[in-house]
């Protein structure tokens, strides 16, 4: 009776073990890639982001002081008009 031989398994490492194991590491490295391009764009967008809102705030601080500065003039204007028309009269 002729003896089987069982085929046994290789040791070692296999081309097909090297080939999972690189794409495996080429799709995570591919993934932080993308993770780390995304963080840095959001980043830099909410640096400009921030910038505009720092120039608006300051807009309506310079605005509230024009409309003080207007009501001021608005007022001696009236006061004055009236002192004319006193010294007018």
């Amino acid at each position: 009776m002729p003896t089987k031989k069982k085929k046994s398994n290789p040791n070692g490492i296999t081309f097909g073990m090297i080939s999972v194991i690189f794409m495996s590491v080429s799709i995570v490295l591919i993934l932080a890639m993308i993770k780390i391009y995304l963080s840095n764009q959001i980043y830099y967008e909410s640096k400009k982001v921030n910038k505009m809102q720092q120039e608006v705030e300051t807009l309506k601080a310079e605005k509230i002081i024009l409309q003080q500065s207007v009501e001021a003039l608005k007022f001696k204007n009236r006061v004055t008009d009236t002192i004319f028309v006193i010294y007018e009269e």
